[in-house]
């Protein structure tokens, strides 16, 4: 089974997504039992990439459901084209054809708009990945709703019956804990949290993504990123805003950083006026340390490595 867990492993990394035996495994895991896989954690830590990167290394289809507050059944899993069905209603009227035959054809899959649910057990010629995205922020509603959907990978439309998977999709939730899950939903699925990543591990992913950027500007970044999360911030930065600030400071033609470019670029890894003045201060102060960095100020005031 470890060889299985490596080989995992090592499909995902082919896709340029560094990750370690916890995430192999329960990717192994989901795609073996066939159960949902369940990914929490902090924002912009890589949890819907784990369903874009496995798409890619099975080269199968991904289909994404993002959810939202309000997203109800329908939306999420058919409608029926009723500006077409129309068009075919009068297109009928002039023929011989009757009401039973009318209501018969436009009550078709020909008119029916498959949505993101529908589409993962419709259609497909080997399993897709379904990525049920931000699950948090749909209604509790539509969680239950959704949970029967996944119990039994088939939908009954009432005017046509009930349709089966062709293939079982491979789905992976994802979730910012926004609100709590259900305890139903949680026990449908395995489980699996993101953290941040360390230090190492940043620092991999940083040069993985942006390949024209220096070996000391990927440590400098790396250790201005993880001294930001230690601050009492309302939005710490996650690897997307990471990976924003390297490809930045790498179009900008930067080979190291000072207190300068830092506080100019900022906005690029902090999306919150107060915390780009905290993170502003603690650097004028000299409170932020940003020891072996690399960072340093020309002026009077600013931390040096």
């Amino acid at each position: 089974m470890r060889e299985e867990i490596r080989r995992i492993q090592e499909l995902l990394e082919q896709q340029a997504y560094i990750t370690d035996a916890a995430v192999a495994t329960s990717v192994y895991l989901a795609m073996s039992l066939r159960k949902p896989l369940l990914v929490e954690g902090p924002a912009g830590v890589g949890k819907t990439e784990v369903a874009k990167v496995l798409a890619s290394a099975l080269t199968t289809n991904l289909i994404r459901l993002q959810c939202y507050e309000g997203l109800d059944a329908g939306t999420a899993l058919y409608e029926w084209n009723y500006s077409r069905q129309l068009l075919h209603i009068k297109l009928q009227e002039s023929s011989e054809a009757s009401a039973a035959q009318t209501e018969a054809s436009i009550f078709s899959e020909a008119f029916l708009l498959k949505r993101p649910l529908l589409q993962a057990i419709t259609d497909q010629t080997q399993p897709p990945v379904l990525l049920i995205d931000e699950i948090d922020r749909s209604d509790e509603e539509f969680e239950a709703f959704l949970l029967e959907v996944l119990s039994d990978f088939q939908v009954t439309i009432p005017e046509i019956g009930t349709i089966k998977a062709t293939h079982l999709p491979h789905v992976v939730l994802t979730s910012n804990r926004s609100r709590e899950l259900s305890d139903a939903l949680r026990r449908r699925c395995l489980y699996l949290w993101i953290d941040y990543p360390t230090f190492d591990k940043e620092q991999e992913i940083v040069r993985t993504k942006v390949p024209a950027i220096s070996e000391r500007l990927s440590t400098d970044i790396t250790r201005v990123i993880q001294t930001a999360r230690e601050l009492k911030l309302a939005k710490i930065p996650g690897i997307a805003e990471t990976l924003d600030w390297a490809r930045a400071l790498v179009a900008l033609k930067v080979t190291h950083l000072d207190a300068e470019v830092v506080a100019e670029t900022s906005g690029c890894f902090l999306k919150d006026e107060a915390d780009i003045r905290r993170f502003s201060d603690e650097i004028e102060s000299g409170r932020l340390k940003m020891q072996g960095s690399g960072v340093t100020d020309q002026g009077p005031g600013s931390a040096t490595g």
